[in-house]
């Protein structure tokens, strides 16, 4: 079911998607190099729609702001959106009682983060993919919601980045390292690897 949703003026489009007898809608919050139209997105949402989970596929910026690459990197300006945006989950007539989680990936991720430490007990469960929760290091010793970080084997870059990030973060936490896997998961069989791992996790925890 598309969707729009009026943030500061700004219509952000999103995909909702609430199987039957739902209790809880897993937030996807995208970062440089993804959108809500993604291959990637839509297949590990609709694996979450199959365990019963909804999912909420939206972009934090318009079509107009993605194409300022500032903006991208703008992670106070991500995090107020999302806030916005689960505020929006939390009031409206179809979503009003799920469970809240964050699915973050790249500069989506530190937004995801920042947002659940906003939040606080309200988020249930975060999962970062391939995210940079080290551009929310100033808040991670605030999140109180479980927290998992999915880095692939071959991108050492975010490994040292999410291992900067997990040192901070004070809750319930865990790093899982997709071997053989580079920043998008693009590999045969990794991206099945991330959406079984974020499954268990939301399952667990939301």
């Amino acid at each position: 079911m598309e969707v729009g949703i009026l943030v500061q003026n700004v219509e952000l489009k999103g995909n909702l998607e609430i199987p039957k007898d739902s209790d809880s809608i897993v937030v996807f919050a995208h970062g440089t190099g993804s959108d809500g139209k993604s291959r990637e997105n839509i297949f590990v949402a609709s694996e979450l729609n199959k365990l019963g989970v909804a999912t909420l596929l939206f972009d934090l910026l318009s079509e107009k702001e993605s194409k300022d690459s500032e903006k991208k990197f703008d992670i106070d300006l991500l995090t107020e959106r999302l806030i916005a945006v689960t505020k929006w989950c939390l009031e409206g007539e179809r979503t009003k009682g799920l469970k809240v989680g964050y699915l973050g990936t790249s500069t989506g991720a530190a937004a995801a983060l920042s947002a659940a430490a906003y939040w606080g007990t309200k988020i249930k469960a975060v999962v970062s993919r391939g995210g940079r929760p080290d551009l929310a290091m100033d808040v991670l010793d605030l999140i109180e919601s479980p927290t998992l970080l999915i880095v692939g084997g071959e991108d050492k870059k975010s490994i040292d980045f999410n291992r900067q990030a997990y040192q901070k973060i004070g809750c319930v936490k865990k790093t899982e390292v997709v071997p053989g896997a580079t920043n998008l998961f693009e590999e045969l069989g990794a991206l099945e690897k991330v959406t079984e791992l974020a499954g268990m996790w939301f399952s667990k925890y939301l």
